[in-house]
């Protein structure tokens, strides 16, 4: 394929376009999204969305897009485009767009007559700061660029209205001007390489829409406020960098930090490359911490996704250190032997009966690329308090039964990562034992007692009778031999024989209580019910309970989440169950579902893996368009079909 690189046929057809979208973060936690035109289809688009913890701890919208505007002979030349009422896009810039390459920076070329310019968006790497570069390529006679930056200071999750107290005041600086809409949030710092005039034409532009809100079920109208343009003359060969900043930059130095940066990045050449490059957007580091975000744009720091995506993000590119931050971090928020689930400003929610055991399998991931780390040394504490948490059922959510196994329930709460609730009630009721939470289970006091047989004898003589204890229970009360796969959970004398994905965690595992008769024949059931080329799906679509489109308003796709929608993070525990059992017949099949990925690194999340696709064909993507698990898992697969190798 050529990546990440669309022509003129392609972006003047809006359907095509709009469905394609941009995204970029940097280490600071900042973002910056649109469609491939520059059209914002989401309220979670914008050139500079930042967190800003003073606030409410979320993310907010403060520059939503910049308009530009290519003068000559005293003729206008608008290159912005918005949605309107009726399907009416005002300006209709995409007309004049020619080209786009995100092979490296988000690359646009636009062509107005005899002029061609050129708009290229970086967001810096470690400030709360975005470029945007143009560069008149070619043009016959004196042009001017107009810049309007329009306004939104807002949560991501909101949408901003005209109103009267916003503060239409600014602050000149060099090149450029600062505005702070509202008491709160910081200055916005809008300045050019070159000396500009601002003319000041404060207005609103009213609703604009966004589409995929629409789409979603939610308020989709928003005010956005421009306090006026910025004008400079632009001669051909001549490069100018609008920089939007919550600090004050030094314009003399814009355009050489813009090739500085642009320096660092990574070309997205290959599947690997693309992978590793969006691998890299979820790490954000704080002043106190290093966290992984679990998507794109609305997921924070999730505990559970954090544990399963991390040896792909950081492992497998070889950030072992970035690994052990995380994994430091994470640890600061530890109560009890749980972690929160998610992580927001105000009390974190520990409702999560498996992000403990995926802390866990980690750590033994981890182990894996650095043998010679002792990790009972440094997390021995952490692991025997999340395994005491889980025996003694200290937290009230969690504890073991006497068959060694483990029962998981809350009221009002679905503790697995099945977790969509619709008015209270769990869409999947999964109370009981879950069958992955016990495999994990299971490998983990294992794992454990690996780590400590030479080292800690009061512990291993402690804790050496629960596997045998574990496995047959595992097996008595999951495995049905007629069937030929296991129950997805147990709750007293019920088993759920649904077939679901999560039994697919038991073959992978590295610790698991099945035979390898047991392994390929769960396997087999679940390539011929629930694969797909996306990922597995959440339900077999043989259950009358199967929905295989995830669309719709929040309770239509809350329905849908865990009954028959695709997920791709499943296919790293798929891969390496299959390969295990299969070996190179088993690589083979692997090798096609990971190079089929390709074309779809193009259609949604450029560059990235979506959060899930429709469970019937063609697999459509949805959800969030850049997830941290799956393009975890992706890079773990092309690991291991490079190991296999």
């Amino acid at each position: 394929m050529s990546y990440l690189k669309f022509e003129k046929s392609e972006l003047v057809n809006l359907e095509y376009s709009l469905s394609r979208e941009v995204i970029r973060s940097n280490r600071a936690g900042s973002y910056a999204s649109t469609t491939i035109i520059g059209c914002n289809t989401r309220k979670y688009h914008g050139l500079l969305v930042s967190p800003l913890e003073e606030m409410d701890g979320e993310h907010h919208v403060l520059l939503s897009t910049l308009d530009a505007t290519v003068i000559q002979h005293e003729k206008e030349f608008n290159l912005g485009i918005h949605k309107y009422e009726g399907d009416n896009y005002q300006p209709k810039g995409h007309k004049y767009v020619r080209d786009f390459d995100d092979t490296k920076g988000s690359y646009l070329i636009y062509r107005v007559g005899g002029v061609v310019l050129s708009r290229e968006i970086l967001l810096v790497s470690r400030a709360e700061q975005v470029f945007v570069k143009y560069t008149l390529i070619d043009a016959h006679s004196e042009t001017l660029l107009r810049l309007k930056p329009f306004l939104a200071f807002r949560n991501y999750h909101a949408l901003s209205k005209s109103n009267l107290y916003a503060n239409t005041k600014y602050t000149e600086v060099s090149n450029g001007i600062m505005s702070r809409l509202y008491d709160g949030y910081p200055g916005l710092y809008m300045q050019c390489s070159k000396p500009v005039e601002f003319v000041s034409v404060p207005d609103w532009y009213y609703n604009i829409e966004y589409m995929e809100e629409q789409k979603r079920g939610y308020e989709y109208k928003e005010d956005l406020y421009v306090p006026g343009y910025f004008e400079m003359s632009i001669k051909k060969g001549e490069s100018i960098v609008f920089s939007a900043s919550t600090t004050e930059a030094a314009p003399g130095g814009l355009k050489r930090k813009f090739t500085v940066e642009l320096g660092e990045r990574v070309p997205k050449d290959s599947i690997k490359n693309c992978l590793v490059n969006a691998a890299q957007q979820f790490v954000v580091r704080k002043k106190d911490s290093t966290e992984i975000k679990a998507g794109f744009p609305w997921f924070g720091t999730w505990g559970r996704d954090t544990f399963m995506s991390l040896p792909g993000l950081a492992l497998t590119t070889g950030d072992l250190a970035t690994a052990l931050e995380v994994i430091d971090s994470m640890l600061t928020r530890m109560k009890s032997g749980l972690f929160p689930n998610t992580l927001i400003k105000g009390e974190p929610a520990f409702n999560s009966a498996d992000a403990p055991l995926w802390f866990i399998w980690s750590l033994q991931q981890y182990a894996a690329y650095d043998p010679e780390f002792d990790i009972w040394k440094r997390y021995g504490k952490a692991i025997k308090s999340v395994l005491e948490a889980y025996r003694d059922g200290t937290s009230g959510m969690v504890h073991m039964m006497e068959n060694g196994l483990i029962h998981a329930s809350m009221e009002g709460s679905s503790l697995t990562w099945m977790d969509a609730v619709i008015d209270g009630n769990p869409v999947t009721p999964r109370a009981g034992s879950p069958v992955e939470v016990n495999a994990l289970w299971y490998n983990a006091v294992c794992q454990a007692l690996d780590w400590t047989e030479h080292k800690e004898k009061k512990f291993y003589k402690l804790w050496s009778h629960l596997p045998g204890l574990i496995k047959d229970s595992f097996i008595q009360q999951y495995w049905n031999e007629e069937k030929g796969y296991l129950a997805d959970y147990v709750h007293d004398s019920f088993r759920d024989f649904s077939v679901r994905p999560s039994q697919v965690i038991a073959v992978a595992v590295d610790h698991s209580p099945l035979t390898v008769e047991m392994k390929k024949s769960i396997l087999d059931v679940v390539e011929g019910e629930l694969l797909t080329s996306r990922g597995l799906r959440s339900l077999s679509p043989k259950n009358e309970a199967y929905k295989g489109l995830y669309e719709g308003n929040q309770e239509k796709r809350d329905r849908a989440y865990h009954q028959g929608t695709v997920w791709p993070w499943l296919l790293e525990h798929f891969a390496k169950g299959y390969i295990d059992v299969h070996k190179k017949t088993g690589q083979n099949l692997i090798k096609r579902i990971y190079d089929g990925f390709e074309e779809n690194l193009a259609i949604r999340g450029i560059g990235s893996i979506s959060e899930v696709y429709d469970g019937n064909p063609p697999h459509l993507p949805r959800g969030a368009v850049s997830q941290a698990t799956g393009v975890a898992a992706l890079l773990r697969i092309g690991e291991m079909i490079e190991d296999f190798n």
